[in-house]
């Protein structure tokens, strides 16, 4: 970073607690000796849940792979002419006249202390929020005043001011919503899938048919969705209140 002016680049200069990556590794390793297991014991037959280990792997191999793309190419990059955020696989620019605000805000809920508590969010005109990496309480020791230093540079830099527009503020309101609304969806499918779980195996046990697929992949999407649905809608007329984004 130029003192006193606003280039500048934010990159990882802390690395993540060892559990950031054991954890996923040792769940995608039994993973894949699950689906040993399940080649080698039924050949894919039957109606079983075969494809859960398969699929599971895939799943957890793609996340790992994106922690480890997130921590050594993410960064975010500040010019005279806007802001740049490379993301792991595409990078994302911003005119300085396309910003509307950069704010810095509270990790979701169940992110823990192996994570970034503080994260920086940019909002353009139409109430869209976007990461800016590494631009967090990990990377940088007072975010707040590290983005408050950053948008005073970068006053002279746009033709507009930095204050708060109604139409605006509506629309990102608009987003909280939804996003709350989904992850409590989330949450609800999730709990919908362990109790499936423990009636599927209830149904293997008294001797009935069971159908995984239907009770462990149906059942759980179709209530996450619905139970977002719901509670984006009476958010909608009832909104959740919201700290403020800066201090």
């Amino acid at each position: 970073m130029d003192e006193g002016g606003v280039e500048r680049v934010y990159r990882r200069r802390r690395k993540p607690p060892l559990v950031f990556f054991l954890l996923p590794g040792l769940l995608l390793v039994n993973a894949f000796i699950q689906t040993g297991r399940v080649s080698h014991d039924g050949d894919g037959g039957g109606s079983g849940f075969w494809w859960g280990p398969p699929a599971f792997a895939l799943l957890l191999a793609t996340a790992t792979a994106r922690i480890a793309l997130e921590q050594f190419r993410a960064h975010t990059r500040v010019t005279t002419a806007g802001i740049t955020a490379q993301g792991p696989l595409r990078a994302r620019t911003w005119a300085w006249s396309e910003v509307y605000d950069i704010r810095v805000e509270q990790a979701p809920r169940g992110s823990g202390r192996a994570a970034p508590q503080w994260l920086t969010y940019l909002y353009d005109f139409q109430g869209r929020r976007f990461l800016l990496w590494q631009l967090n309480d990990w990377q940088v020791d007072d975010p707040y005043t590290e983005v408050a230093e950053l948008c005073l540079a970068a006053a002279p830099l746009r033709s507009l001011t930095w204050e708060r527009r109604p139409d605006v503020e509506e629309r990102i309101q608009r987003g909280v919503t939804r996003r709350r609304a989904c992850m409590w969806g989330a949450y609800g499918g999730i709990g919908v899938f362990f109790l499936m779980f423990v009636f599927d195996i209830w149904l293997v046990a008294v001797g009935r048919p069971d159908h995984p697929f239907l009770l462990m992949v149906c059942v759980p999407l179709a209530s996450g969705v619905a139970l977002a649905a719901v509670l984006d809608r009476y958010w909608r007329i009832r909104p959740p209140r919201t700290p403020a984004p800066q201090p």
